[in-house]
């Protein structure tokens, strides 16, 4: 009965060797599969090169004003003069500006909303002193960003 259990041991044990004589052979088969996957690769890409090239736009540059950046991508974009781009970058702002006085929302679509908000007069305590102190009404903007600027941060 001893030699059984032995010969049982030794079925087990070479079974392992073969399972991995068998997994060489299955990555070889696993290698015309992969050629098969790539095939519809390429038609996506062809698909992609049928597509007009979506532009790429540059940062902000650190140490440079936000406002003279926007100013070069507009002449960059459009072909336009300096005085011609910032001429148009400044009648946005005023545009906006204007809008908002009115209290009337500016929406940008994709980029995101500009609205008034009022905050109506209030008490409040000094920090320092702990007396109250009356705060009065006031308004200011809020910026609501669109789906398509949430999507691409």
């Amino acid at each position: 009965m001893a030699k059984a259990p032995a010969s049982k041991a030794k079925k087990t044990k070479a079974a392992p060797a073969k399972k991995a004589k068998a997994a060489p052979a299955k990555k070889a088969k696993a290698a015309p599969a992969r050629k098969a996957k790539a095939a519809p690769a390429r038609k996506t890409a062809a698909k992609t090169a049928a597509r007009p090239a979506t532009k790429r736009y540059t940062a902000t540059p650190a140490g440079s004003s936000d406002r003279q950046h926007l100013i070069t991508q507009i002449q960059k974009g459009t072909g336009c003069s300096t005085k011609a781009a910032t001429d148009t970058l400044n009648d946005v702002i005023a545009t906006v500006t204007a809008s908002l006085k009115k209290n009337q929302k500016v929406q940008l679509t994709g980029f995101g909303t500009f609205a008034v908000s009022k905050r109506s007069a209030r008490k409040a305590r000094n920090p320092a002193t702990g007396e109250s102190i009356r705060v009065k009404a006031s308004k200011s903007v809020r910026f609501r960003p669109g789906q398509t600027l949430k999507r691409s941060i």
